[in-house]
């Protein structure tokens, strides 16, 4: 399983999420504690805002606690809105272009779990896409497949509807199988982001939403990023949050 968080709030440096806090996406990296491996060091990526609508992205396949650049990318890069990503790679090799985040245009995508019987399904759901989404592919993973369906869906106008339509899109492709969807995604278009959890097992992978940071911002994780518990809350089986200037809204996924 993978880990990931992003943030939304006052601009800050990447590093107060990605490296310094106690239990950071760095340390969640080697030291994970809420997933079947501890360790997640198949690439890493991290996409950022600023006054441009099109993220920044960083990627490489190194892990995150091997590359010599990340901390002080990290300590110089401000941004107000952000993903990152460490991966344990499920579903396609360890290359560049199949770590996350995944961006096309003003919106980037990044997900822990998988898509039950992907293989099998992988060409039907490739052939759904229109040519011009089909062309952005340049991984083999399911979850860019997935971020490209969303797109395919209506994510540009309607985020919640075009995820949910995706789901349905995926169990409706699958064949009869015990083994289970399971996801934890986090997105955005650049003013808000959005997080859920999903599986058809109720075993989705873990997704925390933050409490008010020192930076007033506000955080989603994997795991929470420090030692206080009672600033994370948990999202629920089939949740989805959208965060923004205005707050945090609550759905229900089916």
């Amino acid at each position: 399983m993978c880990r990931l968080t992003a943030y939304l709030g006052p601009e800050i440096a990447l590093e107060r999420i990605i490296v310094t806090p106690s239990h950071s996406l760095l340390e969640q990296s080697q030291a994970a504690t809420e997933a079947k491996l501890a360790t997640n060091g198949d690439g890493f990526g991290i996409a950022w805002y600023n006054d441009d609508p099109i993220p920044g992205l960083y990627r490489d396949v190194l892990p995150a606690w091997s590359d010599g650049n990340l901390p002080n990318l990290c300590r110089m890069v401000k941004s107000h809105l952000f993903l990152a990503h460490v991966r344990a790679s499920t579903v396609g090799e360890v290359t560049r272009v199949n770590c996350h985040p995944f961006t096309s245009r003003h919106w980037s995508f990044a997900h822990n779990g998988q898509i039950a019987e992907f293989a099998k399904i992988r060409r039907a759901l490739e052939n759904l896409l229109p040519d011009t989404l089909y062309e952005l592919r340049r991984g083999t993973t399911d979850s860019e497949l997935f971020f490209l369906l969303c797109l395919a869906n209506g994510l540009e106008s309607d985020p919640l509807t075009a995820i949910q339509k995706t789901l349905e899109t995926i169990r409706a492709a699958q064949p009869k199988t015990n083994k289970p969807n399971r996801l934890a995604c986090v997105l955005t278009d650049g003013a808000s982001v959005y997080g859920f959890r999903h599986s058809s097992d109720h075993a989705s992978p873990t997704l925390y939403l933050s409490g008010p940071l020192a930076s007033g911002g506000t955080a989603l994780a994997s795991e929470p990023l420090d030692d206080d518990p009672s600033n994370w809350t948990p999202l629920q089986e089939n949740e989805l949050i959208c965060l923004s200037q205005n707050g945090v809204a609550r759905h229900t996924l089916h």
